[in-house]
């Protein structure tokens, strides 16, 4: 099969939908079948805003005052408003974790209504919701928010995740000694094969598929785990906490997908004070991660902090 074929979404993988995809920039490698968007029109955007910041109240994004807020992406990787820009809170030099338990909700009410209204837009078959928190991880605007992607198909990460048991992984795994905090019907520890030294995994102790399945309890458990595990990130350098962190969920395309846990990975950038854990060529060349720092004992230091 060639290239230009699977670009076409033939072949594009088990549980996926087999259609072209919504944006031409689309493309497989023919040598290692990873999945690429090509979009030029990125290479122009901004790196800061000339001036003042566009997520305050009374800025370009957001004109008038907000608890919290979405916009399309002025940026975006795909077309049709189909990339999100969700803002946590108006002040500008707020963290996630400094927010009230209220205004968490709040964040999280937004993420699954708009994975809802995403979802059921035709051609769009998966929600990736996900931050970037910090310079280092590529966020040109330092005030609290994170971005929706609405994929036409799903990713290859989720496909893999969807293609294995959930249970072992998030529901009947020994966890021990790698657990971090639970509570509110979740749990957040650290992966036994983390590939990042401070890695988070959260779930619901029992299957939940996606965010707009969350009940109130659902709800307010993830957003009080979710302060407590940032702050704990923060807490361990004192120093702010770089990473990305994004959601797992059931894909949008009308299948049934009995195996979708949500869940969400907390990547954490920092492996000591002030040093980066940097990914380089024997990890990208091999598709092998080398974690420098035992899982058990990255659990115990966040747990002390």
């Amino acid at each position: 099969m060639t290239g230009e074929a699977e670009a076409r979404g033939i072949g594009a993988g088990a549980g996926t939908a087999q259609h072209a995809p919504a944006d031409p920039g689309y493309r497989v490698d023919p040598l290692t079948g990873d999945e690429v968007y090509v979009v030029a029109s990125r290479q122009g955007r901004p790196n800061l805003p000339p001036a003042g910041c566009p997520f305050c109240p009374g800025g370009l994004e957001a004109p008038d005052p907000y608890d919290v807020r979405w916009f399309p992406n002025r940026w975006p990787v795909f077309p049709d408003e189909r990339c999100e820009i969700v803002l946590y809170t108006p002040r500008h030099d707020a963290a996630f974790w400094e927010l009230s338990l209220p205004e968490a909700r709040k964040v999280v009410d937004l993420w699954a209504d708009r994975t809802a209204a995403l979802g059921a837009r035709d051609g769009v078959d998966y929600v990736l919701v996900f931050e970037n928190r910090g310079p280092e991880v590529g966020a040109t605007i330092a005030h609290p928010h994170g971005q929706i992607y609405a994929f036409d198909r799903v990713p290859p990460r989720a496909r893999t995740e969807l293609a294995r048991p959930s249970g072992p992984a998030l529901g009947d795994e020994a966890i021990g000694d790698r657990l971090v905090a639970s509570g509110g019907g979740w749990r957040a520890w650290v992966p036994w094969a983390a590939n990042w030294p401070y890695e988070l995994l959260l779930a619901t102790d029992t299957r939940v598929p996606d965010l707009p399945s969350l009940d109130d309890r659902g709800r307010d458990g993830l957003a009080a785990i979710l302060l407590d595990v940032l702050a704990r990130l923060d807490r361990l350098f004192d120093e702010p906490m770089p990473y990305m962190m994004w959601f797992h969920q059931r894909p949008t395309d009308g299948g049934e997908w009995p195996e979708a846990w949500l869940h969400l990975h907390v990547a954490p950038l920092h492996r000591a004070p002030g040093t980066q854990r940097f990914v380089a060529a024997g990890e990208l060349g091999s598709q092998i991660y080398f974690n420098p720092v035992d899982p058990a004992e990255a659990a115990a230091r966040l747990r002390q902090a």
